[in-house]
């Protein structure tokens, strides 16, 4: 301190200075009971129960999403009815297929693009490409050309 610090400040770092307030009589979080008071247990439980019941009158949200997806076949000599069929004929609790229409790409490829409607909990993205790409002999690719949330 006498090196770097003004000269006439008394050094307290080393001669062993301590607070007088003891470290553990200070309470962070308001905790001075050990215990929980019966009335406090009393309103609390009555609170949970309030609440459970408003929770138990709400509907449940099902969340349903609308995809149109894009199904690519290897060349232009695929039997595009065929690669149709095969991937209505998936089928899932939750999933609907909607309207389909061949796009074409180019060179006289088309590539199928079907709408469907899926509930989101219980069938995925994933699980669908896994389930169309499976047609090996049709199906080349799968994309998820839109998404949205109903």
């Amino acid at each position: 301190l006498q090196s770097y610090g003004p000269a006439n400040v008394e050094d307290t770092t080393g001669s062993g200075a301590t607070d007088s307030r003891d470290d553990n009589d200070i309470d962070l979080f308001g905790s001075k009971e050990e215990g929980e008071s019966e009335q406090a247990k009393r309103i609390r439980e009555e609170h949970l129960a309030q609440h459970e019941s408003k929770k138990a009158k709400n509907p449940v949200f099902v969340a349903i999403s609308s995809i149109l997806l894009h199904v690519k076949p290897w060349d232009d000599k695929t039997h595009m009815t065929k690669l149709e069929e095969c991937v209505r004929s998936i089928q899932a609790d939750g999933l609907v297929w909607s309207s389909s229409k061949l796009v074409l790409v180019r060179y006289g490829i088309q590539k199928l693009q079907v709408q469907s409607i899926v509930e989101g909990s219980k069938v995925g993205t994933g699980k669908l490409e896994e389930q169309i790409t499976a047609f090996e002999v049709y199906v080349q690719s799968m994309d998820v050309a839109a998404f949205h949330k109903i």
